[in-house]
């Protein structure tokens, strides 16, 4: 790719975007997982370019900050005058040193570097004042046609409102995008008038003034015209995403991903996946989330700055949030990793349950409507249904540390801070709040009594009362239960339950 050692690359992003109907400036808006500037500004940086200018206005502070944690210099555009006065703005900040220009607005977000290193290398191998990126569109409403000479080159730039009906026929259409030879500009920039409705300067007429002087204006012609779409309003941002996810999609099937269905699935631009690795419709992969090979993500999970290694499995509808999921791990279908979850290699995860800054280690198994935060579980131990850790009372986190082999017997609930030993065992429906030694069960419910006969003695009851009265017993005038007299009494044998430490799950 050539490089741009003697130019300075122009970015306009000072406009507000009213037609985006948002407070938010347009070039801050998002499509397909970055915003509009930021990607304009990646398709630059290949080039290497001299400098590269970023003119705000709108909300400068923000664009600005954001100009600059890439690479670029603000330059600040106030009040906002067309093109051509920010390129006079953007003047004082370009060195001296510099021979050409690259002007390209902040909302085109589908550039590629290679077509901007074509262009350079057009308009220095033509010796040209200025040269265009065009493109050919089948449906060039609303753009300014090219109008070419006999030589091909540039003969003026006609907007949609002035053309002629021969000219709208012409689909070659301006992308606003440029290169000029500075010390061809500057002259022309200077002779500019703002002889226009709106009282400003634009870019178009000081190329409509270099052929005027004869000077050589030429176009070079993008290879892909969705490069030159620029986003105005809601719909347009909304094709530039489909094109970047498509794109991305792309690139992993390329690299040996297989994608069912690819146009459902929303991939940023980041994420990496692995050789032989599924990904299943409507998934969605975002920020930096890496998956390695022959992986299978199921349809409809979420995966964001996520790592997931080799033969791991997500199964359908699954959330996973800043977590990690070791080599054959399985987790799904409709668990929920948040973030801190370290599944470790071989471990499972099952439907509905929820890991939260957790470690579950090698061969352990949670498969069934738990809940586990702030927890160490050990290798090949087993985790009952319905078991969650309560670690959160009220002010601050506590741990649960389960050791290796154990087993926790549904509906068990952990009252942090706890430890279970090494091949421990946990009835189920205890609620445990003392350490458990290894090797032990831990019995921590209250003691079952049956009432032999009593159902059936009830449900004799509530029949005589409902012939008695017309109606059942349990309902009152006002639509409040009577109070039975003959209600079952319970009682409790054995020694008495101490009562729970408070802990809620979070």
């Amino acid at each position: 790719m050539s490089k741009a050692s003697d130019t300075a690359i122009v970015i306009l992003a000072a406009g507000k975007g009213t037609r985006m109907r948002s407070e938010l400036a347009k070039v801050l808006h998002r499509a397909g997982g970055r915003t509009l500037l930021e990607h304009v500004i990646r398709a630059c940086q290949p080039l290497k370019p001299a400098q590269l200018l970023v003119v705000v206005g709108h909300q400068a502070e923000q664009v600005g900050e954001l100009a600059e944690q890439l690479g670029g210099q603000a330059v600040l555009q106030q009040p906002q005058r067309g093109t051509g006065h920010a390129m006079q703005v953007a003047r004082r900040a370009i060195r001296k040193s510099a021979k050409f220009a690259l002007v390209l607005p902040g909302d085109a977000p589908l550039l590629l570097p290679e077509t901007l290193a074509a262009l350079l290398d057009a308009h220095q191998r033509g010796e040209a004042a200025a040269t265009l990126l065009s493109a050919e569109l089948n449906d060039p409403t609303d753009y300014g046609r090219v109008l070419r000479d006999s030589e091909g080159r540039v003969q003026a730039i006609v907007e949609e409102k002035a053309a002629t009906p021969e000219q709208r026929a012409i689909r070659e259409v301006n992308s606003s995008i440029y290169c000029f030879t500075l010390e061809k500009l500057w002259p022309a920039l200077n002779a500019l008038r703002p002889a226009n409705f709106h009282r400003e300067l634009y870019l178009t007429d000081a190329i409509g003034l270099m052929r005027q002087r004869n000077e050589r204006v030429l176009a070079y012609v993008a290879p892909d015209a969705n490069e030159i779409l620029g986003c105005n309003t809601r719909a347009h941002l909304a094709d530039v995403d489909r094109v970047l996810r498509a794109r991305k999609a792309a690139e992993l099937m390329e690299s040996g991903v297989t994608i069912y269905l690819p146009e459902t699935v929303v991939i940023d631009p980041e994420v990496t996946g692995g050789n032989d690795t599924v990904i299943e419709p409507s998934v969605q992969l975002l920020g930096k989330t890496r998956i390695g090979m022959r992986c299978k993500i199921g349809t409809g999970s979420i995966l964001r700055d996520v790592r997931v290694d080799d033969d791991a499995i997500v199964g359908a509808h699954s959330v996973l949030d800043s977590s990690r999921v070791g080599a054959t791990a399985q987790v799904g279908p409709f668990s929920r990793l948040r973030p801190g979850a370290d599944i470790r290699p071989g471990a499972h995860i099952g439907n509905f349950v929820e890991v939260k800054n957790s470690v579950i280690h090698e061969g352990a198994k949670a498969m069934h409507l738990s809940y586990l935060g702030d927890a160490s579980v050990g290798e090949k131990t087993n985790i009952g249904a319905g078991t969650i850790t309560c670690n959160y009372d009220g002010v601050g986190k506590y741990p649960t540390t389960i050791g290796k082999k154990v087993f926790i017997g549904s509906d068990t609930a952990l009252v942090a801070p706890i430890r279970v030993g090494d091949g421990a065992y946990v009835a189920a429906g205890s609620t445990v709040t003392e350490n458990v030694p290894a090797d032990a069960l831990a019995i921590a419910r209250g003691r079952q009594a049956n009432k032999p006969g009593w159902a059936a003695k009830r449900r004799r009851e509530m029949k005589r009362a409902e012939k008695s009265s017309g109606r059942s017993p349990r309902r009152a005038v006002g639509g409040r239960a009577k109070p039975n007299r003959r209600r079952a009494q319970s009682h409790s044998r054995g020694r008495r339950r101490p009562q729970p430490r408070k802990r809620s799950r979070r």
